[in-house]
């Protein structure tokens, strides 16, 4: 948000406060003990052993920490508000939400909440009867699937790097049918994503005729981030939004995994450079490089300093990285494409 306002791209008309979702309205999916449990862990920072085993909560995966139920519970208030604004149309980006391993009875991944699940509900509710979510983030999106896999008005696409936690999200695991995973092999790249994004994302949206379009945009996959083994530009990630915009008259970005402060505040924020109409410059004004040079970052829990390279601060758009096909990639593909021509 900082880098948008300094990029001017952000004016007060444009932007919307996340209000907080209210227990009543998280236990339209999630159980009232695990809301319960989660405001009962942030109001005395720790849990007993009956909690950590029923919930998940205070484990190196899910830690406590001060605002456990409160940033969540806003995430999910955003994506609530976001369906609401789309009734009639037009396109809404919600980065702090993408929680999508959270389950209805307990914490997972550093997802306490899921609140793309809450972004299809917000979306039914405010009259889109189908709709597509496409996951663009390394990791599987388990909890997401959970919750919709065999609902006929949904489809799922996760594109994940393979063997990465959670270990779901096989391409043999379909639900009713509307269910197309894809894990990719580490290092794979724009290339990779430009052919999946034709041969399979952008067609099998198109066959779906969805109301509405959920992406998750997780930027975990970018070479510099450190919770994968993928090897994506952020064009990887520009390319599937300026896909998907045309395929429904409603579009939700969100955010998702991404731990690399420079990488991820590069790409979300080009993303919401191309919802909004902005033409990206080539380099950065002064007072945008300003942002993203006064970010530190410390590796391992206070490790080393993180020195960013000059690209890094100072344009939103990186080099294409691309190459021959990856191990399997067009294979993989290839299966999935003729089985969603089956499918459509």
């Amino acid at each position: 948000m900082d880098l948008g306002r300094a990029l001017g791209w952000l004016p007060p008309g444009r932007f919307r406060r996340s209000p907080r979702a209210r227990p009543a309205a998280l236990t339209a999916w999630h159980s009232s003990d695990y809301v319960a449990a989660l405001a009962q862990a942030e109001r005395e920072q720790a849990v007993s052993a009956e909690t950590r085993d029923r919930h998940g909560l205070g484990t190196t995966a899910n830690p406590v920490f001060p605002e456990m139920y409160r940033r969540p519970a806003t995430g999910v208030g955003g994506v609530m508000l976001a369906g609401e604004l789309l009734a009639g149309g037009g396109a809404v980006h919600v980065p702090g939400g993408g929680t999508h391993h959270a389950f209805p009875d307990r914490a997972n991944g550093f997802c306490y909440l899921n609140d793309p699940v809450f972004a299809i509900l917000s979306l039914r509710r405010h009259g889109a009867r189908r709709v597509a979510y496409v996951d663009i983030d390394a990791h599987h999106c388990d909890g997401v699937e959970h919750g919709f896999r065999d609902d006929p008005d949904t489809l799922l696409l996760s594109i994940h790097e393979e063997g990465r936690w959670p270990r779901t999200g096989a391409i043999a695991d379909r639900g009713i049918g509307n269910v197309f995973n894809l894990p990719v092999p580490r290092g794979f790249h724009d290339d990779d994503m430009a052919r999946t994004r034709e041969a399979l994302i952008l067609p099998a949206v198109a066959a779906f005729r969805p109301d509405a379009v959920v992406l998750q945009s997780g930027s975990d996959g970018v070479l510099e981030d450190p919770q994968s083994r993928l090897a994506l530009s952020n064009n990887a990630h520009a390319g599937v939004l300026e896909g998907l915009r045309p395929l429904a008259p409603r579009l939700m970005l969100l955010g998702g995994g991404g731990y690399n402060p420079w990488s991820v505040g590069r790409c979300w924020t080009r993303l919401w450079g191309i919802l909004s109409g902005q033409e990206i410059p080539d380099r950065l004004p002064p007072e945008a490089e300003k942002v993203l040079r006064a970010l530190t970052w410390r590796r391992q829990g206070g490790g080393r300093e993180i020195v960013p390279s000059e690209p890094w601060v100072t344009t939103l758009a990186d080099p294409w990285r691309g190459g021959p096909p990856g191990e399997g990639v067009a294979e993989r593909v290839t299966d999935l494409a003729a089985r969603l021509r089956a499918w459509a």
